[in-house]
């Protein structure tokens, strides 16, 4: 609370570029509803990545660790209207910079009423700020599941706020071993998204144990500290920025292995939808998916956007869920 609601009153502050990361470049059409939100919560804004899903309109989301409600405001233009946005943090400076500007947020996106709001309040503790058991299609978290001692309650949470079928899509920072007690009680470490990655042989562990599909791999980049002193403290050890979505996928709806056509009609992916890192589905082509990945489609909010078969041509269909 104290890095993120003192120290750090601008990107520029940070020490490293772990929370600066950027996996690919915006579509046009995030590109613009970026461009309509407010100078100052663009300015302090902490994210890594991105985290942006596709076919949003009328979602209600949640993000964790809002901060000062940058993807709220973007992801508030995407959903529409009907759709609502909620966010959380821990941080109360954020919060309330973020709250400043909802009424001149709606006015910019031509809004009768708020689609829009933000609790102080902790992410091990949806419950504690009201939120109840599925209540959300999407919950989306940019670079701070890292900063929570507690993971696996973490998403465990997401996972009970979430509907049937519905998606936690989520930037963080990940390591390649388990860290150190030094590392890990190191402070700026810490503040920089750094001390509380996870190794990311254990997100699948967790994710296991919780009740979500087994994690797709989105996107990821390296993160390089470019701090000497950090870098001393941290040894050999190395740190990636990557994006990851699970779904909260229905008992019984995992059937077996299927073939899926893309109908293309998802916004700014009309002709091709990079699913994740195994799977690009191209308007009117036949896939070949697995079993993971067919109940996913099929019951999540993607199911209207494919045509499912059971059943596959090619026995070697890629596993769509693998790092």
């Amino acid at each position: 609370q104290d890095y993120y609601g003192k120290e750090l009153q601008k990107s520029e502050d940070l020490k490293t570029n772990a929370c600066i990361t950027s996996a690919r470049p915006l579509l046009k059409v995030v590109r613009d509803a970026l461009d309509r939100v407010h100078e100052e919560v663009v300015a302090r804004y902490y994210g890594c990545g991105l985290v942006i899903p596709e076919c949003l309109s009328s979602c209600r989301i949640l993000d964790l660790g809002s901060g000062s409600g940058r993807d709220c405001y973007l992801l508030s233009q995407l959903v529409g209207e009907q759709g609502h946005v909620t966010g959380i943090d821990m941080t109360e400076s954020q919060v309330e910079v973020a709250k400043k500007y909802i009424a001149y947020h709606m006015h910019k996106f031509g809004y009768q009423k708020p689609n829009v709001e933000f609790i102080h309040g902790y992410m091990e503790k949806l419950g504690d700020a009201g939120l109840v058991d599925e209540s959300y299609d999407v919950v989306i978290s940019n670079c701070v599941i890292n900063l929570a001692p507690d993971k696996k309650t973490v998403l465990q949470e997401a996972f009970r706020v979430l509907k049937p079928g519905g998606e936690m899509y989520f930037s963080d920072i990940y390591a390649s071993q388990r860290l150190s007690e030094t590392v890990r009680k190191h402070r700026v470490l810490w503040g920089e998204c750094l001390a509380g990655a996870l190794f990311w042989r254990d997100l699948y562990s967790i994710a296991e144990e919780v009740g979500f599909s087994p994690p797709c791999l989105v996107t990821t980049s390296p993160v390089t500290i470019d701090n000497k002193e950090l870098e001393s403290i941290v040894g050999d050890c190395r740190f990636v920025s990557a994006t990851f979505r699970l779904f909260k996928v229905p008992d019984g709806s995992r059937a077996g292995p299927g073939q899926v056509i893309y109908n293309g009609g998802i916004v700014g992916h009309e002709r091709e939808l990079v699913f994740d890192a195994n799977f690009t589905f191209k308007e009117g082509e036949a896939v070949d998916v697995d079993a993971e990945m067919a109940a996913i489609l099929q019951s999540s909010r993607f199911a209207e956007e494919f045509l499912i078969r059971a059943g596959g041509t090619n026995a070697t269909a890629p596993q769509g869920c693998c790092c």
